[in-house]
């Protein structure tokens, strides 16, 4: 299944056991490439925090759990969303990134704190605070494709070397390199992010051939 997202074109795709049942379904993101490296900010009542800047569908700022004091879990929310605001606001300030093709994506859309993996089988753990202090309940996948264009350039991991991500409840989102390539001035990578996920609903649309806006419209 090929989407067409704000940031570019997604292609999707389901993974079968020999029962002809979907295990989990794979993505590959738009090129996804670091930004920024090692940038102190001095966020309001805390004080100098470093981070990474990555786009990967959309730009976060990567900070170290451990260097800012905060836990990985569901117990810490409250703090993970007070202090993840603060960073988003203070790295703001500092610049906005820009993109470079849509204006539209020129935004930090949040902060992913990332720390130790509780299952040690695992890479790590991270927990994304978007928007106005809400927080993914998955990995994310854009988040994790930043870290794959990260752990990338940083020589951490190689082409198809898978790397297991979890999320602040526990569950994993899988990624991986599967091309370098470029994107405007940055070296980028494609990055596969793989998942598993349950249908919970399911909708229909209709049209009535009475319906005047049956085509739909277009205001601009």
């Amino acid at each position: 299944m090929r989407l067409d997202t704000p940031a570019g074109r997604v292609t999707a795709y389901p993974h079968y056991d020999d029962a002809g049942r979907v295990t989990h379904v794979s993505f590959d993101n738009v090129p996804s490439y670091i930004y920024t490296l090692d940038q102190m900010v001095d966020v309001h009542g805390f004080g100098r925090v470093r981070y990474d800047i990555a786009f990967g569908g959309a730009f976060y700022a990567y900070v170290s759990a451990e260097d800012v004091g905060v836990s990985l879990t569901p117990d810490a929310f409250h703090t993970l969303i007070d202090l993840g605001r603060r960073i988003k606001q203070a790295v703001m300030a500092a610049g906005i990134p820009q993109h470079p093709l849509e204006p539209d994506l020129s935004l930090l859309y949040g902060v992913i704190f990332v720390g130790r993996a509780h299952d040690p089988t695992n890479h790590s753990r991270e927990v994304c605070v978007f928007a106005d202090g809400e927080v993914d309940r998955s990995p994310t996948g854009t988040g994790v494709s930043g870290r794959a264009a990260l752990h990338y350039a940083k020589g951490e991991i190689g082409l198809n070397e898978p790397f297991v991500v979890e999320s602040i409840l526990g569950t994993p989102f899988t990624g991986e390199v599967v091309e370098a390539t470029t994107f405007g001035p940055y070296a980028a990578v494609v990055p596969r992010v793989s998942g598993t996920a349950y249908i919970v609903g399911r909708s229909e649309w209709v049209i009535d051939p009475r319906d005047p806006l049956a085509e739909g419209f277009l205001l601009r």
